[in-house]
This record gives C-alpha cells, structure tokens and sequence, in this order.
C-alpha cells in the first residue's frame, strides 16, 4: 500500500513540475521562440534554435558539416536528429512539444532511480526551482537519467551494467567522464584493481562503438563537439567570465583552467583517501561535478540538473537542508539573471547589466561551494569521530 502511495504521488510531483516548466517556457512557445523576448521571458530553449540552426528542420544528419554540427556528443545529436523525422510541417513548437515528452519520461526515470538511491530526501529534487525552470532548456536529462542508472547499478555491484550505462552518458553530454575518479578511488580503496579495469575497458568500449562509427565517416562534424570545448574562451556563467567584466581578466586561461582542475581533483583524491569509509558514488560525483562546473569556461543554467540528483544522494541529515536551499536560492537567482543580461546583449531595451550580472554568478558560487563544505565538514567530522572511538 505505501509503495503505492509513494508511486502516485511521485508521479504526481513529476507531472506537477513538468507542467509547471512547460508553463514557464509557454510564452516562447506561443512566440515561436523569437529573440530577445525569448530571454526577456526567461524561456529561452536550444530546443527549437537547434532545430532550425543545425538543419534538423530538413532532416539533415547532425554531424555533416565542419562548422555547423551539433555541438554535443553522439547520442544527443542523434536523437535531436530521429526527433525530426516525425516533426510534421518542420514546425520548431511540434518539435520541441516532441521533445519535451521524451525529456518527461527521462525525468521521471531520475525519479524512479532517487527514489530507490535516496527515497527521504527524493522531493528536494522534484521541488526544486531551479530544477523545474531547467528542465527543457537542453536534452541534459537523457545524460542524467543514464548517470544515474551508473550509481544505481554501481551501488548493486552490478559493475558491467554500470559500465556501459557510463559509456552511454559520456557519449550523450561529456560531463560523467568525471565520475570516473569516484569509479576509480572506490575500486582502489576496496583493493579491486582488476575490476577497476575491467570496468574502464567496458565503459571505453561503449563509449567507442557509439563514437567510432561517426569519427570515422564524419570526423571534422564529430570532432565540432571537442574542438569548441577547446578552444572556447571565458563564457556566460563562469567565474572567468564574471571576472573579465570587473576587468581582471585572466591571461593563459587555457593553461590556468586545466591546471586548476587537476589540482582540485588530486585535492578531491587526497580527501576522500583519507577519509575512514569511502562515501558511496554520488557523494563523491557531486563534489567532482562541482570542481568541474564551477571552475570550467562555462556555466549555463541547466547545469543544475547535472548537480541536484548527486546532492539529493549526497543529503544525509536534515541540517544539511538549510544549506541544500541556500545553495538552491542561489541557482534561481543566476537562472533568472542570465537571462535577463541575455536580453540586454541581444539588444533588449531593458534588462540586467553587467555588475549584477556578476553577482548573480559570483552567488552561485558561493552557494554550491558553502553546500559543499558543509557535506566535506560533515564526512570529515564522522570519520574524526569513528577514529575516535576505534582509538579507544
């Protein structure tokens, strides 16, 4: 009866944010999506602007041209792609209509996993504003949906099944290659070097058969996706971005980022093997989702749905709560204000400039990293106290 009961009112909460996201972008939708009153709305979709951008509005493949490719891995370009074979009229509202009900369902797999990896805390993500303002700005929720099939098969120690559903993610959007280091320091720490093994060769296999075949064929619009990666410069959302408009620009960005990260991550590595117990898998992701986030070149809005599932997991007292929302609060403001600065740069007569702008992007930061610190604190703090007790 209570699983019941859980079940209805999961779907309920699911449908219920859907439709409240559906009704946020609404407005765009009635307009067809037109610039700048798409950001002045805040309903701003890639949706539709790749629709017709990329050539999908004529069925083209996605990977074709140098210049005009999707700029997402396989798997994302691929299903935008079969999504406008059935678009009657190549209409940008059927489209993203079309696409929305696919990105629902992925939702409510999320869903169906956070209720199985973290039941208690299971509405922070469905209740979130953040979350459902995000929810149809990009295809993310296909990739979260997988990564999280990764941690539920992962924590039933059903290793090959974890593997290839990382594979898939990776090839979807590129952000759960970090959980690799997690997948990594677990394995080291429970002394199973040869299944640590066994598991990055299935990952890259899978990862491999989905990429190989159009690398191949295609490699200049396969390769679009990692080569605006590389080369991109400090963009919307970054703390580097923030900085330049306060005029600091930070010279050898393309150095300074990658030596960072890597150093945070051996910082990450360190930390988590000094710890007594390895937290589980999504404790460690989220705190390596945020190094990869906040200290990249970008940080767009729907980030937030790679971040929250990982927290909700994460989440292991209620007083951890108070900081969750914070940081939550933090991810709304910048949601709205991107947009609106958006709109002052799209030639809007009014919108947001660039010191708030900054702000916004600097309070983010500050919320995920005050959230993160408390759940380091946190773990450190049980670990001291175990010690503690073992000591004795």
């Amino acid at each position: 009866m209570l699983t019941k009961l859980v079940s209805r009112s999961l779907i309920a909460l699911v449908l219920l944010s859907s439709f409240i996201s559906f009704l946020k972008f609404n407005h765009c939708r009635n307009n067809d999506f037109t610039s700048p009153d798409n950001y002045i709305h805040a309903c701003y979709t890639d949706i539709p602007a790749l629709f017709s951008e990329r050539g999908l509005n004529t069925n083209t493949f996605p990977y074709l041209s140098a210049t005009n490719s999707m700029e997402y891995p396989p798997v994302t370009g691929l299903f935008a792609w079969a999504i406008s074979f059935i678009t009657p009229n190549s209409s940008n509202v059927l489209y993203f209509d079309l696409n929305i009900l696919f990105l629902i369902m992925m939702y409510f797999i999320s869903a169906l996993i956070l209720k199985a990896l973290a039941l208690k805390y299971l509405y922070l993500f469905l209740a979130s504003p953040a979350v459902i303002a995000s929810l149809f700005i990009n295809w993310d929720l296909i990739a979260v949906a997988s990564a999280l099939f990764t941690v539920y098969f992962f924590e039933k120690k059903k290793y090959e099944e974890s593997a290839i559903s990382l594979g898939v993610s990776i090839a979807t959007k590129f952000f759960p290659i970090v959980m690799l280091l997690p997948i990594a320091i677990i394995f080291y720490r429970r002394k199973q070097i040869k299944q640590l093994s066994r598991y990055l060769f299935t990952t890259a296999i899978l990862w491999l058969a989905i990429n190989l075949p159009i690398a191949v064929f295609y490699f200049d619009g396969w390769w679009r996706f990692f080569k605006l990666n590389i080369d991109r410069g400090a963009d919307f959302g970054s703390i580097w971005y923030g900085l330049s408009l306060l005029n600091l620009d930070v010279s050898n960005l393309d150095l300074i980022y990658p030596l960072l990260s890597i150093t945070l991550f051996i910082a990450l590595a360190i930390y988590l093997l000094k710890l007594d117990k390895i937290p589980n898998l999504a404790h460690i992701t989220f705190f390596a989702l945020v190094i990869f986030t906040t200290f990249g070149k970008v940080y767009s809005p729907q980030y937030v749905l790679w971040l929250t599932p990982f927290a909700v997991i994460a989440i292991t007292n209620s007083r951890q709560q108070i900081s969750f929302w914070f940081w939550q609060i933090t991810e709304i403001i910048y949601h709205l204000a991107i947009w609106q600065y958006l709109a002052l740069y799209a030639g809007a007569k009014y919108g947001l400039p660039d010191n708030g702008y900054v702000i916004a992007t600097l309070l983010r930061v500050v919320g995920v990293c005050t959230f993160t610190f408390i759940l380091m604190r946190d773990l450190s703090a049980k670990s001291t106290a175990k010690s503690s007790v073992i000591s004795r």
